[in-house]
């Protein structure tokens, strides 16, 4: 519920309908609403992002940016799944009422970024990147290309779209 409607999108009413429990059985387990989308978030990062991790120890920075483009392309795109990224739909849906939920997300972003930032620092330090490049406003693009190809996926983009920004965000890679 909470990845096809977002933090404030998401009533209790569906919740508990989801999870097959009573409103007081979802406070017994979690305490709260909010408790419950941290535990859902962390699910989401464990299950759906792993991609990440796996696409930081590609050998090249070119190899990073695609396998982190490839893996958000099939998890924004799932058969099963609802469309887009839990935390980009959160991150944009939450009103300052949930503001709580809003830093918590901008906070894994910004731990991912920080990642993929470090390990293009990493490779322009080995030579993989031309010196002209500034690994942090890459890693920036990056990330800014993967936020809307979520944005597009929840409203309907198709895997073929997304795979063409894909191959038109490698295709403009800096060259060594």
């Amino acid at each position: 519920m909470f990845w096809k409607h977002g933090y404030e999108g998401a009533s209790m009413a569906e919740l508990t309908e989801a999870m097959g429990i009573t409103k007081p059985s979802l406070y017994a387990c979690f305490g709260n609403k909010e408790a419950l989308f941290k535990k859902a978030l962390d699910l989401y990062e464990r299950d759906k992002l792993c991609y990440i991790k796996s696409s930081l120890e590609a050998p090249t920075a070119r190899e990073v940016a695609d396998r982190l483009l490839r893996g958000a392309v099939r998890t924004h795109c799932g058969d099963i799944d609802p469309q887009g990224c839990l935390g980009v739909i959160s991150s944009v849906a939450c009103t300052t009422e949930a503001e709580s939920i809003r830093k918590d997300v901008l906070a894994r972003r910004l731990s991912s970024e920080e990642a993929v930032a470090s390990r293009f620092e990493q490779a322009r330090a080995e030579g993989d990147l031309p010196d002209s490049v500034e690994p942090r406003a890459l890693a920036q693009f990056l990330m800014t290309v993967l936020q809307g190809m979520s944005v597009k996926a929840q409203v309907g983009a198709t895997r073929a779209e997304l795979d063409a920004i894909a191959d038109t965000f490698m295709a403009i890679w800096p060259k060594r």
